[in-house]
């Protein structure tokens, strides 16, 4: 990626032709510009000439209009220079936009390095990073910045080994650096107020990304009660364009401290940056899906260092990719004693999906729970308690397969999967139809042995709720996920039937909880299925009371998977260590740096001939994905691009260089990943 960003590169024919009788300027009449057009070879700035009504206004970052390749489009200046080293005739600003310098500094900076590290363009990293401008906004008064808050003078952060030291050196502005193992049961959003109130208080601004809106909400409520609401702004896809650009302008023009958000966050600016949080890192909504694809805890990590802030990067569980931070020595990691974590954690059984163990009980062949499981829903129902029951999969049956030979049932329309896809509160359950194009299946006969019958590969949520509700009559039962998730349930005895990530608060904790139709998790064909269910499980766990007032969870797994032992021991630093140590022998991240080239044959084959990898780097493939045309010939390809950790910067700078020169030469598009979720 030589060259992009550098401010020496020259205007194309875009800038040449200048208008007669305009005056230019007397100081810096030249601008740098970063024009809004994303193909690689155009990824640099372009020189205009700044005219002299302009002048005041032309300030590096602020959002002005050019004339490029006959097109009047959007762009960021990013200096002003007395000359260009363009030898022919520079095109003028058209517009200023507005002088509001929202592309200047550190997020200029932060731009420029998440491009490299991606392999992308500056403008794509730019589009994710500025929210679309809302003119009255820019317009409002602006309040005065509230005085610091107070230092919270009482935490529990005196739980976790080197807790307190941490907490100190955020308030002194040292760049400390820690991964976080939360305790069962532990109010997380409390504890994360408490440390941006601390990095606010000694005068430093703080950026908290969590993955979703339910999270938000919690962490925002938590901070107000901490910081006070004129002191934090919540940024989130949900709000409006003027809203959401206003609470980025307070971050921008310094008037609040601390930015909490979902992914889109990460880019956020706050001025003297001091604190930099990324809370349960290993969820998949923490990857960006648009161009060029960044991840919430890299990002903050490479702000963290470039500003010597502090980094905490915390959940119940613990991904590779932090464990890596912790055994290389750059973060320390906090975790709680043994006896304190055995103090705070439910009791957690594993149980064989055995149907042996299911006939002992009628009772709990309904509930399709074993024995052991169903005297465990039975007893915290008798105790008051509500009870959890995950379930990986929402709907009625979402996976249907012959029930003789085990070959997946599909549709004889589109070949499409077969499920019984009706939820039980809509009374539509029972009819077998294809998940694709929709067609009803009335006599299934399976392609392979001809069987005529159907199994479940998956029972989903609304039939696990509709054979619960059968084995506990009477007892009220509440589904949340897909498109109706419960924020929180009220005490009492109640059976909670909840998809991963749904699951409701509930004040004082669940009696118990059933994980269930757990190979569906552990089966997943990627590399992290297995770290994905144990975080998973985790946070539903996390939920349950303590062993000491009958908290229970019974996970239907075999107890032989590490991932199992790793819960019935609440010990998931354990569990990551051996997770790393599997990809270093296998070769991917975090202990390898992989890109993956998705597109068509020749589109692929073609970038693949331009990249020039570092030594000892391996190109994997390409292999078909799978998307076949009409007569059977694959269309889309993926090729893997392996390298050494520390050839990383080299990688992306050779993908970057390859995307430049495979635009330049009209190749059709191509998408370049680099440390893709989906592969590892």
């Amino acid at each position: 990626m030589a060259g992009s960003g550098s401010g020496r590169a020259r205007s194309s024919g875009a800038a040449r032709s200048g208008r007669g009788s305009r005056t230019a300027a007397a100081e810096l009449p030249v601008a740098r510009v970063l024009v809004d057009v994303s193909p690689h070879h155009l990824d640099r700035p372009f020189d205009y000439l700044v005219p002299q009504k302009f002048d005041s206004a032309a300030v590096p970052g602020c959002r002005v209009r050019v004339r490029f390749n006959g097109r009047l489009l959007d762009g960021f200046l990013l200096e002003r220079l007395s000359e260009s080293d363009y030898g022919g005739r520079l095109a003028w600003l058209q517009r200023v936009v507005s002088s509001e310098p929202v592309l200047s500094g550190g997020t200029l900076e932060l731009v420029r390095s998440v491009a490299r590290r991606y392999a992308g363009t500056l403008s794509e990293v730019a589009n994710l990073a500025i929210p679309p401008r809302h003119a009255g906004v820019e317009n409002e008064a602006v309040p005065s910045p509230p005085p610091p808050p107070r230092r919270p003078a009482n935490t529990s952060w005196g739980n976790y080994g080197h807790g307190a030291a941490f907490l100190e050196a955020v308030h002194s502005g040292k760049a400390a650096r820690a991964v976080w193992q939360a305790l069962p049961g532990e109010d997380w959003a409390a504890r994360l107020a408490e440390l941006a109130a601390t990095a606010a208080a000694a005068g430093r601004g703080a950026v908290l990304v969590v993955p979703d809106q339910r999270d938000l909400e919690k962490l925002a409520e938590a901070c107000a009660d901490v910081l006070g609401a004129e002191r934090v702004v919540a940024l989130a896809s949900e709000l409006g364009p003027a809203e959401r650009y206003r609470r980025w302008l307070a971050a921008h023009r310094g008037n609040v401290p601390v930015v909490l958000g979902t992914r889109a966050a990460m880019f956020a600016p706050v001025v003297r940056p001091g604190l930099m949080v990324a809370w349960e890192d290993g969820d998949e909504l923490h990857s960006y899906p648009t161009a060029p694809y960044p991840h919430v805890r890299d990002v903050l990590t490479h702000r963290a260092h470039a500003a010597g802030a502090a980094l905490l990067v915390g959940g119940f569980a613990r991904t590779a990719e932090a464990q890596l931070l912790v055994e290389s020595g750059w973060a320390r990691e906090l975790v709680a004693s043994r006896s304190e974590v055995r103090k705070r954690a439910p009791r957690v059984t594993a149980l064989g999906e055995d149907d042996t163990q299911l006939a002992r009980d009628p009772d709990a062949r309904a509930a399709r729970v074993p024995a052991v499981a169903f005297e465990a829903v039975r007893n915290a129902l008798r105790g008051g308690a509500p009870v959890l029951v995950q379930v990986p999969r929402k709907g009625y049956v979402p996976a249907l397969a012959c029930a003789q030979c085990r070959e997946r049932a599909r549709c004889r329309h589109c070949g499409g999967p077969l499920a019984v896809p009706g939820e039980v509160e809509r009374g539509a359950a029972g009819e077998v139809a294809c998940r694709w194009c929709g067609s009803t299946e009335a006599g299934f006969r399976c392609d392979n042995c001809g069987g005529a019958k159907l199994r479940a590969i998956v029972i989903g949520a609304g039939r696990t709720a509709e054979e619960l509700g059968r084995a506990f009559s009477g007892v009220t039962v509440r589904t949340s996920g897909g498109g109706s998730v419960l924020d929180r349930v009220d005490p009492g005895p109640s059976l909670v039937v909840s998809t991963p990530g749904a699951e409701p608060e509930v004040a004082g904790g669940y009696g118990a909880a059933l994980l269930l139709d757990a190979r569906a998790l552990l089966s997943r064909p990627e590399l992290r299925a297995g770290e994905q269910a144990l975080r998973l499980w985790f946070a539903a766990a996390a939920k349950v009371r303590p062993a000491g007032d009958g908290g229970r969870v019974v996970v239907l797994a075999d107890s032989s998977f590490s991932q199992v032992q790793a819960l019935v021991r609440w010990d998931p630093s354990w569990y990551a260590a051996i997770e790393l140590a599997g990809r270093a022998e296998l070769g991917f991240p975090p202990a390898k740096r992989v890109a993956s080239v998705d597109g068509s044959r020749e589109a692929v084959s073609g970038l693949l001939g331009r990249v020039e990898l570092p030594p000892e780097g391996e190109v994997l493939g390409p292999v078909p994905l799978g998307e076949e045309d009409e007569e059977g010939v694959a269309e889309r390809e993926r090729a893997l691009l392996r390298v050494d950790r520390g050839q990383g910067r080299a990688l992306a700078d050779a993908l970057w260089s390859a995307q430049r020169e495979h635009a330049r030469s009209g190749g059709e598009s191509v998408r370049v990943r680099l440390d893709p979720l989906e592969l590892i």
